[in-house]
């Protein structure tokens, strides 16, 4: 007689710890990143400018990703790639030092990525399974 092992109870945690702290990590350095960018590393205008605002919404998300919130790391996923165009564009348009923060702000931007892909197909490859009924029409 076999006898199907049984299923897990919740996510690998060490997995989704990883991921989580990847996540908050990547997005709070990419907040810090676009404030010092633009108010004083390398803004567009002497003293700083009004770019810096850029990086609002991505205060918004943090709360989410610390509660593990899977809707917060489908969202984020998404709107990550926005912050990921303006670095490309200003790492080919912009000149020395803007166009190396642009690139450390594709590889943040990759790295927030990457942790919110991990951590959204552990938790779902490790979800109980839900039985489907069908609808009697």
């Amino acid at each position: 007689m076999h006898i199907a092992p049984p299923a897990p109870s919740s996510p690998a945690p060490a997995t989704v710890q990883l991921s989580r702290w990847l996540a908050v990590a990547s997005l709070t350095a990419l907040i810090l990143l676009g404030l010092a960018w633009e108010l004083w590393l390398a803004p567009l205008r002497p003293g700083g400018s009004w770019l810096a605002l850029k990086v609002l919404p991505l205060c918004i998300p943090i709360a989410g990703l610390l509660k593990n919130r899977m809707y917060t790391y489908r969202w984020v996923s998404l709107v990550v790639w926005l912050y990921f165009i303006e670095g490309v564009v200003r790492a080919w348009g912009d000149r020395a030092p803007g166009n190396y923060l642009a690139l450390l702000e594709v590889a943040l931007c990759l790295s927030l990525f990457g942790a919110c892909l991990l951590h959204v197909r552990t938790r779902q490859r490790n979800a109980p399974a839900t039985d489907v009924v069908p609808s009697a029409t």
